[in-house]
């Protein structure tokens, strides 16, 4: 089974921006972004010239590392999108928002992407009561998302009751039952706006 193995402060470099791949540490002094804000390599501060072709890769990387997924994943979500009719860029991304442990991350259980996916992976969230522990599982509007019932006693989630997260209008969770619902498919408004779709949309049309 594939999966990624480059350290995630060292991803964050590589593109040039935060990607909050490790939750609190992303916003402190430790982030490596602050201390060293370069490419990582011998020549990465040098490196300057960057042609149309690499402005459209280096897009699609910041994006699939932001949400910890692979090409072939990637692929599906943009070919899924070309299918729909609706405009590509912007149901690509909708699609990646509702894998569930994007949602998990939104409802604030997990502090990061990965966290949220090792949650799913390890069978602690049911969706409409029953578990479900694959990542990439894509919700639909009305599902309800739970902390299982016989797991909200670990240490992770007692912490969470009682708490207020800001998170996207499309999703809502209640701190104190560890349960929440998709109340509509998210739109462009509501995801990051730093995200230049159209670099990707153009990459794949190639």
């Amino acid at each position: 089974m594939a999966r990624k193995i480059e350290p995630d402060c060292r991803q964050c470099r590589r593109e040039g921006r935060k990607l909050f791949l490790k939750g609190e540490r992303c916003t402190s002094k430790k982030c490596a972004m602050e201390r060293r804000p370069v490419i990582p390599g011998q020549h990465g501060a040098s490196r300057k010239r960057v042609t149309e072709y690499g402005t459209q890769l280096r897009e699609k990387q910041k994006v699939k590392r932001m949400y910890g997924i692979l090409e072939s994943q990637f692929r599906k979500y943009y070919e899924d999108a070309v299918k729909s009719k609706k405009v590509t860029g912007e149901e690509m991304l909708s699609l990646i928002e509702r894998r569930l442990d994007n949602v998990v991350y939104r409802m604030g259980i997990g502090e990061s992407r990965a966290a949220a996916r090792q949650i799913v992976n390890h069978g602690h969230i049911t969706v409409n009561g029953k578990r479900v522990d694959i990542a990439s599982y894509r919700v639909s509007v009305g599902d309800e998302i739970a902390v299982k019932d016989n797991k909200q006693e670990l240490e992770m989630f007692k912490s969470l009751k009682g708490t207020h997260t800001t998170m996207p209008k499309w999703v809502e969770f209640n701190s104190d039952t560890l349960k929440g619902k998709i109340v509509a498919n998210p739109t462009r408004e509501d995801i990051d706006s730093d995200i230049k779709e159209q670099l990707i949309v153009e990459l794949y049309s190639r």
